[in-house]
């Protein structure tokens, strides 16, 4: 874990996690939910938006940790397949529910419209921020079980 810290590392890291929370922040189309903010500040529920943007950020920290911590692994020849298959699961998923997982229509929900299924991030019982904290638990199961070998 220190390697992360070391010079061409943390460069690495630096610039997967501006990556990946950029891309979020474009895949889900916050960029334009931003502007509307001062707009709607009455019907906004502020604890739920705060939450999301920690997750978000949660998430792209784990992705970025997980990126370099499993090349790092790999690179000494060490077996990092199950551990992987879960980092990429959590990454998949943590830009499926976007920033604001209750103001975007995001990725599944586009994908199950498609097949003619009607869902939203919104219809589940805490807006989809049940499906970030999920990624982030199986983002620090992986690094965990990376760490453990």
């Amino acid at each position: 874990m220190k390697q992360l810290t070391q010079k061409p590392y943390l460069y690495w890291l630096i610039g997967i996690f501006i990556f990946y929370l950029g891309l979020n922040i474009y895949l889900s189309s916050f960029y334009e939910t931003i502007q509307y903010i001062p707009l709607y500040t009455e019907q906004i529920h502020w604890g739920k938006l705060i939450a999301g943007i920690i997750f978000t950020i949660a998430i792209a920290a784990l992705v970025a940790i997980n990126s370099i911590y499993g090349y790092i692994r790999y690179k000494h020849h060490q077996q990092i397949k199950k551990s992987g298959i879960i980092a990429c699961v959590g990454a998949v998923g943590g830009l499926a529910t976007g920033v604001c997982s209750s103001c975007v229509v995001a990725i599944f929900p586009l994908l199950f419209g498609l097949f003619g299924i009607t869902f939203s991030w919104i219809s589940l019982p805490f807006q989809g921020l049940e499906i970030q904290a999920l990624m982030i638990i199986l983002l620090s199961l992986s690094l965990w079980w990376m760490r453990k070998k």
